[in-house]
């Protein structure tokens, strides 16, 4: 996989990983866990993409 692939590959899991933190948060109760897992997982992405983008 060449580096300007994993960048897009990795844009793509940001989005849907952004999807599912506005679709977690827009529920009555939602889950506290899993949101701040979610919110992780979506920085560890940001920061490999600013890493891959240097």
């Amino acid at each position: 996989m060449t580096r300007l692939s994993r960048i897009e590959s990795l844009k793509s899991r940001h989005f849907r990983i952004d999807q599912k933190i506005m679709s977690e948060g827009g529920r009555p109760r939602p889950d506290e866990r899993v949101l701040m897992c979610l919110k992780l997982q979506k920085l560890r992405i940001k920061e490999e993409i600013e890493r891959l983008s240097d």
